[in-house]
């Protein structure tokens, strides 16, 4: 079986496909830094849209996401973007927590696997 990775960089790959499956590494809101959890929401999953499609893939495909906010108390901000997005009938396996992220700019992370 081959994998195939995408936006390799000498520390990780933004997507690894593998066994029809996408894998992708936490997203930030690299346009938003600083920005509302609303904004960095809608960031991250206009990434996510993007990197699933160079993938093969696309959000009626999610098996899973995991979301990390910094502060667990904006879940209500996340989900309303959240929910927006998720086309109705696909709602993926989630999980959510409250995390330190890896810089202080940034309040929400969503990484997703997909079937591809």
């Amino acid at each position: 079986m081959s994998i195939t990775r995408y936006q390799t960089g000498a520390r990780m790959s933004q997507a690894v496909v593998y066994n029809g499956v996408c894998y992708t590494a936490g997203q930030v809101a690299l346009d938003a830094k600083g920005a509302s959890v609303t904004d960095q929401t809608k960031n991250i999953l206009d990434r996510l849209d993007t990197l699933l499609a160079e993938a093969g893939t696309d959000k009626t495909k999610i098996l899973s996401a995991t979301i990390w906010l910094s502060d667990i108390s904006t879940f209500n901000e996340m989900n309303a973007v959240w929910d927006a997005w998720v086309p109705e009938g696909h709602a993926p396996c989630r999980a959510c927590v409250e995390s330190k992220l890896a810089a202080p700019d940034f309040t929400v992370e969503i990484g997703v696997i997909a079937a591809a």
